[in-house]
């Protein structure tokens, strides 16, 4: 039966900790929208409000000022406190709804400006312990607290409703509970690690803290997390957001009567031994069982985080100390292990990495005077395919083309195929789906594209075929129509040249595949206009993208950061550092996969293609590495993962080393030896060319500035998250020390003219300078 309970205790992080890879790329993200960043208010309008019905039930109504969703920051903590004052001094009141006004949010968490502002630990365990006294002032009431639940319920928003003595939710796929906190470094500070598990017991509780991942209504009914499920539209009622806020609100008032009166008894939450719940219950109550369940959990967080995470290691400690020690005791545990959390480089750069995506939230061009309603993608690739998926699923029209129907049919079953799995998942419903699949025209030629208003190209990485399908698409198309090539290396200027409107011409790189990858790195010349940029960057931000934009030049931003890494690797490949030996250590570093299957995953060949250009760009960084190794095995067929044989042979989800390619790496070693090349060494020489570079693009211009890098190296290229990206890990690791490291490569590895450290870290290590003002 442990094993069983072992099995519902899922301790990976998540996909903001279980990246994947990327350059033609998979490399995953972190999902950090749970959170919301309070704006603060402008005006005098109030966070909540309190009205009391003549049946004794008192409604207590969030809607925060100038904010699209509610956030417990600190005007509506004061606010509800004082509100709190009311209702216990009040005998008319019997019972209480809490409720939101806005539309797909109950509360969204806490105000992460407010963590930010925090100096010291003390003053972060201060706000927990408060935290923790109001959602104490809540449960502890002779009044039940009815939580009317619709939209985001997530971090604070959960603890409060946990503090509740009842909650109801609606069914609709926008409400979601969740405590996300570990997705910033931190844990949940008001009581949540110790309400949570007394309410849906220890594995669910540890599986949702554990992940930060989010709980639709229905199964958070299943759980016990949810009391009563509504349909977000009421018998005979219209679907307008308004009347579905008012069928929840008169459930949970007639609910709350019913409590308050004695006609509904609240629920039972202890289970009956006959139970497997039950057994479940009691098995934990053991300290054997408890002791199972928790060393299991830390086996995985190990497994998981390689140790860079102290936050879900934290979690297991709080939770642990309450069920053995009291809530009291667990309750001071959390406290101080929260103000430990949010003070830690860790949460401050994931906390940064949060504040990022907030700001790329933002078109920075305005928004364009045509946007863009109906897009061509051609070619019905993986990558076309992709493309056209994220675009209808977002409410664009797109017409997916292809030089033959079997390639069309191909990407049309590949866009199926992933929305039939969301269907399964209970992501979407099969109507919707259809919906979707409405938005969809598959084309085999240019008929028609004169409506269109962006045409998008994923078709083989060839200059003169790009400027072939370039010319195409200018004589099928409006004199609005925007051309966007999907590169990951072709300098976009050399696409455009000699075409009839270079300032429609932009560059959209996404990454692969496409619909997960949260990454879209646009890319400008200098004859783009600004209403071009602007079209593009909507398209990117309404596919549901983190967007950044970088100008022109061979391997833009991405590509151009990654190559260096990987070739030093191979570098150290020649000289005697095994493959398995490299992926490991840089994935100790923090890396969701080691430079090794990431080659394989791209393919070799593409690998020799995009190092060759970027030598051919930049001899003294790039041009030195000894790429007769890859050559070797391009011709010997030895592609990767795509061929079955790369440096790592492939049957199915098995991998093992490939003999043969080994023999074509040890006929090209020289210099030192495995053993004599340490773990740190491995792992600076790849990190530090890998932000040299993106240094280097920041200084030249590529880069506008360090939050685009950090947040592109994050999100397309796995960087690992708790750094913050190359910047913000100069920023902490030092920029003279950095700059020294990079120096004493330069002079003691054989060709080290590539480590010589870029113009900009050496003026800051002089300077005394940082990449980012803020902490």
């Amino acid at each position: 039966m442990l094993q069983a309970l072992t099995n519902q205790t899922r301790t990976s992080l998540g996909s903001s900790l279980s990246h994947r890879q990327s350059l033609s790329t998979r490399l995953g993200r972190p999902q950090y929208r749970q959170f919301a960043e309070a704006t603060p208010s402008s005006s005098n309008k109030k966070n909540a409000t309190l009205t009391v019905r003549d049946d004794g039930v008192a409604l207590v109504r969030f809607d925060q000022p100038d904010s699209k969703v509610n956030t417990l920051n600190e005007s509506l903590t004061k606010e509800f406190g004082a509100i709190m004052d009311q209702i216990e001094g009040d005998d008319k009141i019997k019972s209480v709804v809490l409720l939101s006004d806005k539309k797909d949010c109950f509360i969204a968490g806490a105000d992460i400006d407010m963590l930010a502002r925090c100096q010291t630990k003390e003053e972060v365990t201060k706000l927990s312990s408060e935290g923790q006294k109001m959602m104490d002032r809540v449960a502890n009431s002779k009044k039940p607290f009815i939580a009317a639940i619709s939209g985001s319920c997530l971090g604070g928003g959960l603890e409060l409703a946990l503090a509740c003595q009842y909650r109801i939710a609606t069914k609709s796929p926008k409400t979601s509970l969740g405590l996300p906190e570990v997705q910033l470094g931190i844990l949940p500070g008001a009581g949540g690690t110790q309400r949570l598990p007394k309410l849906v017991g220890l594995p669910d509780s540890l599986d949702m803290m554990l992940t930060g991942k989010n709980i639709r209504a229905d199964k958070a009914k299943k759980m016990g997390l949810v009391d009563l499920l509504v349909d977000p539209i009421g018998p005979g009622v219209r679907s307008q957001e308004e009347n579905s806020r008012k069928y929840l609100e008169d459930i949970a008032v007639r609910v709350a009567g019913d409590i308050a009166s004695g006609k509904t008894k609240l629920p039972v939450r202890e289970k009956p031994l006959t139970s497997l719940a039950g057994l479940t219950s009691w098995a934990l109550s053991t300290s054997f069982g408890r002791n199972f369940v928790f060393n299991k959990a830390k086996t995985g967080v190990d497994e998981k985080t390689a140790g860079n995470y102290p936050a879900p290691l934290a979690i297991l400690d709080v939770v642990k100390n309450g069920l053995e020690n009291g809530v009291e005791k667990g309750l001071q545990v959390e406290a101080e292990k929260f103000g430990e959390l949010a003070q830690s480089s860790e949460s401050s750069a994931l906390m940064n990495i949060f504040f990022g995506q907030n700001q790329l939230k933002k078109n920075r061009f305005g928004n364009p005077e045509k946007p863009v309603k109906t897009v061509a993608v051609l070619g019905a690739g993986l990558m076309g395919a992709g493309i056209a998926q994220v675009s209808i699923q977002k409410g664009l029209n797109a017409k997916l083309k292809d030089m033959s129907r079997e390639g069309l049919a191909r990407g049309e079953q590949y866009i199926d195929k992933n929305l039939s799995t969301s269907v399964k998942k209970r992501q979407m419903t099969a109507w919707e789906k259809e919906g979707v699949l409405t938005r969809l025209t598959p084309v085999l030629d240019y008929n028609n594209f004169k409506d269109v208003d962006m045409v998008i190209e994923a078709v083989f990485e060839d200059i003169d075929l790009k400027r072939k399908v370039l010319a195409e698409v200018e004589s099928n198309t409006g004199p609005h129509t925007i051309f966007a090539s999907n590169t990951s290396a072709l300098p976009i200027a050399d696409i455009a040249k000699g075409c009839k409107r270079p300032d429609k011409v932009i560059g959209m790189h996404y990454f692969s595949p496409v619909e997960k990858m949260p990454l879209l790195e646009i890319i400008t010349t200098p004859q783009t206009s600004k209403e071009t940029a602007a079209a593009a960057v909507q398209v990117g931000l309404q596919q549901g993208k983190t967007v950044i934009v970088v100008k022109d030049g061979v391997g833009f931003y991405t590509t151009r950061i990654l190559a260096p890494m990987l070739n030093e690797a191979f570098e150290l490949l020649t000289h005697g550092v095994s493959p398995d030996r490299l992926d490991k250590v840089m994935k100790k570093f923090g890396f969701p996969v080691g430079p090794i299957t990431l080659a394989d995953e791209v393919g070799i060949d593409v690998g020799k293609h995009v190092a060759t250009n970027l030598a051919a760009a930049f001899p003294s960084r790039m041009g030195s590495v000894n790429l007769s190794p890859i050559n070797d095995m391009v011709e010997a067929k030895f592609l990767g993962k795509k061929s079955g044989k790369g440096f790592y042979l492939y049957d199915g989800k098995k991998k093992s080393p490939n003999p043969e390619a080994a023999a074509i790496i040890k006929k090209y070693t020289v210099g030192e030896n495995d053993s004599k090349i340490s773990d740190e060494d491995i792992q600076l020489r790849m990190v530090g060319v890998f932000t040299n570079e993106a240094i280097h693009c920041l200084q030249d211009g590529i880069l506008d500035n360090p939050v685009d890098g950090d947040m592109g190296a994050v999100f397309g290229l796995g960087f690992p998250p708790f750094l913050g990206g190359p910047f913000r890990w100069v920023d902490t690791y030092g920029a003279q020390k950095f700059v020294d490291k990079m120096n004493h490569y330069a002079q003691t590895v054989s060709s080290g003219e590539r480590f010589k450290p870029a113009q900009l870290v050496v003026d800051n290590a002089k300077a005394g300078k940082k990449f980012h003002s803020k902490k």
